[in-house]
């Protein structure tokens, strides 16, 4: 949730704001209660189903769902997967499709639901052939390796040999460690330097289908002469069994059956038999046997998938790799690609969706309650990625040339497309509109700053103020925008529409009261300052946004607003103003900087910062001058008109005897109360203390005098817009304001980040975690060379080696990213694979003159027809792209790393790159390809092949588009979620686990099965469910976390590596050794494949596998990766931290089990030494080092008497045998849940008293001191339970937990 000016509870907002957002957690709770009982109470029921043909069964269904779903269930079940066309009855009546189980009468435990067959119609018999196809293609990957229709992959099941929860039940048979074979491959081993990517897709044997059908295809005979459709038929079939027999198949009202047509002679009557059939499964089954074993045979393994494995996801995921795949005919995708279809719901050629109208009334639904909210959100969600999905797909069909534009007389990058209701717009900057802001490279940003702006608004959610449904898809070089249709907008000129602000950037600037009023709402959250502007004819016009938002009336009479992209004030560091100074510690570095464009932002996440950052200045001010009255007012309370005693002397008895931090709460308590009366302006408050709000808010450039209340005006330093006399001073106020935002982003944000990497508390490992967490403190990506530059000059660089790498890597491939851009907009469809090929060539091979091959070879005419009018996108030469060399490619990526980040790059090729700055070829590859949307050829590719390139055509599978859209979020149960989150830190873990269960509900409720913020619940569950003691189930969950992250965020990306670490946690304790040791492989090779060897995370996976693999008896194999373990925790934290001490320990233990007590001795006594300096002798930790030195010294020692024995006696010594036992699994476990985090400390109920006070007493320490810097250690989790788990003891050794 994003803070409100200072985080909501600051704020006098209105009451109803403060309900939707404002929740405080015990409120929450409170509130929720009640609102819950509605959705608690429609607890499930048990229906029975009557099916023609088999027996009855009986199905759980819940009160809110409606019939649809019942159907969708049939339509999933193994028995009855092949009925498509059927209504469900009850007691005679027909149930409407679209009502919900609660409104239907007499429907309740126990009723009887028949199943009853209906006529087909055209569209029925599609719907019914597109499901048989989708069943026979259950099983193939095509369309996930494909992206389409939002599948995706998923490899979990195969390291885990299919489901966890059932293999877990049968696999523990007694301690089976003898069968475990535990050596990795070798790639995966410390020090390996192959990064082989072809094990990044393993094949899976169940890809290789059960063929059930040669051929299943549209008959050519379609459709039906008329004569023929008044007998009923609605389409035909053409198969070819396995057994080889052609049959042509009538699909009519009453079902399907075979004709007597062949391929070239047309016969429409009923062949003998006909087996007529309603289901054409059952038709197909008395046809073929092959058909019958195997299509029962493959809905048994599908069946068998975990769910996650299948259901689709919301938004679509590209696959940067892919197996090559035989093209398999397939008559449905071929139809599907020829018609305007666009889902599921229109078969009809030609009927689509109004999407503005769509989009618009799910936002207008009520919202008053729980289920309301529920509804509302769930629909907004469904038609956001189903418009994501539709604009994707129209864009593509753009750039590829497929859609007519509405004014294809202009020059093509003027033209504008509209397909399917949506509008599309090119980013290039037509009629010179972007001319005073950068030309075409601010139209290019422009979009993006645009949908950041939507985004806003849709956040802030006002009631009658509405946005355009925006997608921003950059495809094949071009970048198009998406968006929703205003009704009306086409039918007149914009400058009749436009009521409210400014179509030439300020020039003509005009305003409307019910726009101002809608706009004041969202002024608050947004921090937008109301202002008067001048228009060209000297007017003084109120605005509430930036000049160039528009807003227009639609021939709906709903309120619009577009064009948000000045949402967000500027960003100074970037846009040098004449006669403008920035603040000393900008100037110090360097700024400000020419940058391309002049729409340069601030991220809203910095304004949210750099305002809470002002509250606690306002805050300590504030408190500071009271504390110096209260001492003058305490000899003589003065009584005010009233007869109360001031407000300000109320608490000083107490608090003399208070100590210094709780006076500080304290003030701070009474300035909250202070502020909302001077805010409110009652008589009550002396003048002494109004003087005191009102000196602490100018001094941190409040723009109200009686409370703190900060905003920025989005025009400051807009070029064209003028202020009027009267404003100059709020106008340099704001000036002011600006330049000390632009250095809050150097002096506080980046140094922020850096310091958070240090303290991992935050642990990029690749471009996009490491752009996630600049974007998450307010700092933009164009400041990368900044923060190289920061990161260089740090004391100890070698700590942030890891933050180094990725970043020089982001520099080199997002400007490579720039210049491909450019690069493939000059290329023609037919020499796309030829052009990408060429480019990868250029960009990572060593192979110095690397060729392009033009696409010479196939088809090209001698004889080429110069008259045709080039009618593409592209420009005229459509070969330049061929003469790039890699020499020029690497000339340009120094210089655009230059020009854009200001970063200077120290190579003239990628072989001096990868040797400089340690990067792998391999992960600069990935991170291209998925920035660029280029899918290639899963294949060991060799870069370092002097004599040929690395890549050729045929390794460029597809091209992908890179979708940016908005994400609706499920807010009430994000607060469960944030609730839950908050009682886990307080200590109260069965409240926690109770509130993350009941956001588990909601999420579902309105993301459906599969989203991020659903992963995230499942994985704080399942890490509760296992400090609770209860493993089973937290394998589950962790199980459905993966599932969930390998089809949502990708199979390799970092935080699906997180996901399978934790789960071969629970593997382990769960006794599934194997398979934990499987996982944790898994994870070691894709760490390898996405940043290579070093990462702090490779730490605690080595950690993890040597612990293993000790428990298991593999000692050699153990100590390479404890010792790696060893190094990198020295390298990242410093040779004399805790992490360090327990990495000597873990050793030590795997040395004394080997028998080698010289060895162990050595690491052990490594460790004490860190123990007892940081520490103390006293120390629990300290102590049980010492006790294990003694006892490693009582060993060897015997060891050594053994020896002796045996050299003076010889052979006939009696032996005293030595113990060399191999470690119980509980005191691995114990070890793993060490390193790991999570530690049990068994306490009184009255030690639990005692630390539930003291957790209590940080949480206000810590808000009275949280000043910017003072973030210390309390930040890191602290979790307790029932046996209370308490990770402050191991605040040094416990990796903290990565919150959601």
């Amino acid at each position: 949730m994003t803070l409100m000016n200072g985080d909501g509870a600051h704020e006098h907002q209105a009451e109803v704001e403060q309900k939707q957002n404002g929740h405080d957690v015990g409120e929450q709770v409170e509130d929720g209660s009640e609102q819950e009982v509605i959705v608690i109470q429609d607890t499930g029921f048990t229906v029975k189903i009557q099916v023609p043909g088999i027996e009855t069964f009986s199905i759980q269904v819940s009160p809110q769902e409606m019939v649809q779903e019942i159907h969708q269930v049939l339509m999933d079940r193994e028995d009855t997967c092949h009925r498509t066309c059927f209504s469900l009855q009850l007691d005679g009546n027909v149930l409407d499709n679209f009502a919900e189980l609660k409104t239907i009468e007499g429907f309740e435990e126990g009723s009887v639901l028949k199943v009853v067959e209906e006529p087909y119609t055209v569209r029925e018999a599609r719907i019914h052939v597109r499901h048989i196809r989708d069943l026979l293609k259950s099983l193939d990957p095509s369309d996930a390796f494909n992206g389409v229709d939002c599948n995706s992959l998923s490899f979990l099941s195969i390291f885990t040999d299919g489901d966890l929860g059932e293999s877990g039940k049968k696999k523990k048979k007694g301690n089976e460690l003898e069968q475990i074979d535990c050596t990795p491959p070798e790639y995966i081993l410390p020090g390996g330097k192959e990064r082989p990517i072809c094990p990044l897709q393993p094949p899976n044997k169940d890809w290789k289908p059960l063929q059930c059908l040669k051929v299943f295809t549209m008959s050519g005979w379609n459709p039906p002469p008329g004569n023929r459709k008044m007998h009923g038929d609605l389409m035909y079939l053409y198969v070819i069994t396995m057994e080889d027999r052609h049959v042509s198949i009538t699909a009519s009202t009453r079902g399907f059956y075979l004709n007597q047509s062949t391929a070239y002679t047309f016969n429409p009557k009923p062949a003998n038999p006909s087996f007529l059939s309603h289901s054409l499964v059952e038709l197909l089954n008395q046809v073929s046997p092959v058909f019958k074993k195997n299509f029962a045979a493959l809905q048994k393994k599908r069946v068998q998938r975990h769910p996650f494995e299948r259901i689709a996801t919301p938004f679509q995921l590209y696959s940067w790799t892919a197996p090559q795949v035989e093209h398999a005919m397939d008559c449905v995708r071929a139809e599907d690609a020829y018609t305007s279809r666009l889902g599921y719901e229109e078969h009809i050629p030609g009927q689509t969706r109004d999407w503005n109208e769509e989009l618009q009334t799910t936002r207008e639904l009520p919202r008053k309650n729980l289920p309301e909210r529920l509804l509302r959100e769930r629909a907004i969600f469904k038609v956001h990625s189903d418009f994501t999905a539709a604009a994707t797909r129209g864009a593509m069909a753009v750039i590829d040339g497929n859609v007519m534009a509405i004014n294809p007389s202009e020059e093509t990058k003027m033209q504008m497309f509209i397909w399917n209701n949506i509008f599309f717009s090119l980013g290039f900057d037509v009629r010179d509109h972007y001319k005073d802001f950068g030309g075409d490279s601010a139209a290019y940003v422009s979009p993006t700053n645009d949908l950041n702006g939507v985004r806003a608004y849709n956040a802030v959610d006002v009631e009658g103020l509405y946005t355009l449904g925006t997608v921003v898809v950059d495809y094949r070089g071009y970048r198009v925008t998406a968006q929703s249709i205003i009704p009306g907008i086409l039918e007149r000129e914009q400058e009749q529409s436009v009521i409210y602000g400014s179509i030439d950037f300020g020039k003509t600037v005009v305003s409307h009261p019910k726009y101002l009023e809608l706009l004041e709402k969202t002024s608050r959250p947004l921090k937008i300052l109301k202002h008067n502007v001048l228009n060209d004819k000297e007017e003084e016009v109120e605005l509430c946004s930036s000049v160039e938002c528009k807003g227009i009336i639609g021939n709906d009479g709903r309120h619009y607003i577009l064009d948000l992209l000045r949402t967000f004030p500027p960003d100074l560091n970037f846009l040098p103003v004449e006669g403008e100074d920035l603040p000393e510690e900008c100037k110090k570095m360097g700024f400000p900087k020419e940058h391309r464009h002049k729409l340069c932002c601030l991220r809203q996440e910095l304004v949210d910062a750099f305002v809470e950052h002002r509250y606690l200045l306002f805050m300590k001010l504030a408190a500071m001058q009271l504390m110096q009255q209260k001492t003058s007012l305490q000899e003589n309370p003065p009584a005010l008109e009233n007869g109360e005693p001031a407000a300000s002397s109320d608490s000083s008895a107490q608090s003399e005897s208070a100590d210094k931090t709780e006076e500080d709460i304290d003030g701070e308590a009474e300035l909250k109360k202070l502020e909302e009366t001077v805010a409110a302006n009652k008589e009550t408050v002396d003048m002494k203390s109004r003087e005191v709000i009102r000196k602490a808010c100018q001094a941190v450039s409040s723009v109200s005098e009686t409370s703190f209340d900060i905003r920025f005006n989005p025009d400051i330093f807009s070029p064209g817009v003028r202020f009027p006399e009267s404003a100059q001073v709020e106008v340099q106020n704001q000036k002011q304001l600006l330049k000390d935002a632009a250095a809050f982003v150097l002096s506080c944000q980046i140094p922020c980040l850096i310091k958070d990497c240090l303290d991992h508390n935050v642990v990029p490992m690749d471009g996009a975690t490491l752009a996630e967490a600049m974007h998450q403190r307010g700092i933009n990506i164009r400041y990368l060379g900044k923060v190289i530059e920061i990161v260089q000059k740090f004391p100890v660089p070698s700590q942030l080696d890891h933050v180094y790498k990725i970043l020089i890597s982001e520099v080199i491939t997002r400007s490579a990213k720039h210049i491909f851009k450019t690069y493939l907009q000059g290329v023609e469809l037919s020499g796309l694979s030829a052009a990408i090929s060429h480019f990868l060539n250029c960009f990572l091979s060593s192979f110095p003159n690397s060729v392009a091959h033009l696409p010479a070879d196939e088809l090209v005419s001698k004889k080429k027809n110069k008259k045709r009018k080039n009618r593409n996108l592209s420009s005229a030469d459509n070969t330049a792209w061929a003469s790039v060399t890699p020499q020029d490619l690497w000339k340009n990526i120094c210089s655009e790393a230059k020009a854009y980040f200001d970063f200077s790059l120290e190579c003239e090729n990628a072989d001096q790159a990868a040797e400089m700055y340690n990067l792998q070829k391999i992960s600069l590859l990935r991170e291209i390809c998925i920035k660029v949307g280029i899918q290639v050829l899963l294949k060991e590719y060799n870069f370092d092949n002097r004599h040929k390139p690395t890549f050729t055509e045929e390794d460029i599978l597809n091209i992908f588009p890179v979708v940016k859209h908005v994400n609706p979020k499920a807010s009430d149960a994000f607060h469960f979620f944030q609730s839950g989150q908050a009682k886990v830190q307080q200590g109260f873990l069965k409240e926690g686990c109770e509130l993350i269960n009941e956001a588990l509900n909601l999420f579902n409720n309105v993301y459906g099965a599969m989203h991020v913020e659903i992963c995230a619940c499942l994985r704080l569950l399942a890490r509760l469910n296992y400090i609770m003691g209860d493993y089973s189930e937290a394998l589950s969950n962790q199980q459905k976390a993966v599932l969930m992250s390998e089809r949502i965020l990708g199979i390799e990306h970092p935080s699906t590596i997180q996901e399978y670490m934790h789960l071969a946690l629970y593997c382990f304790a769960n006794n599934q050794l194997s398979i934990s040791l499987n996982l944790l492989y898994r994870a070691r090779y894709l760490m390898l494949l996405v940043y290579g060897e070093g990462h702090p995370e490779m730490a605690l996976l080595d950690s993890n596998i040597g612990l293993v693999l000790h428990g298991v008896m593999e000692y050699d194999l153990s100590l390479r990766f404890l010792e790696n373990a060893l190094n990198i925790n020295s390298k990242y934290h410093g040779a004399k931290s805790l992490k360090v001490a327990l990495s000597h320990h873990l050793v030590a233990r795997v040395y004394e089990t080997k028998g080698e007590f010289r060895s162990a001795l050595q690491h052990e006594k490594d460790g004490y030494t860190i123990y007892k300096n940081q520490l103390g002798e006293q120390h629990e930790k300290t102590k049980e080092s010492s006790e294990y030195l003694k006892y490693l010294t009582q060993q060897a020692v015997a060891l050594q008497r053994t020896m002796n024995e045996i050299y003076k006696n010889g052979s006939s010594a009696n032996i005293m045998p030595l113990k060399f036992t191999a470690p119980s699994m509980a005191s691995v476990l114990d070890q793993l849940n060490i390193i790991n985090g999570i530690l049990f400390i068994p306490l009184s109920q009255k030690d639990l008293e005692n630390l539930k006070a003291e957790v209590q007493r940080r949480q206000l320490l810590q808000e009275a001191i949280k000043g910017a810097d003072s973030q210390e250690t309390e930040n890191k989790e602290t979790e307790t339970s029932q046996g209370a788990e308490m990770n402050a003891v191991t605040s040094e050794t416990a990796e903290t937990q990565t919150s959601a």
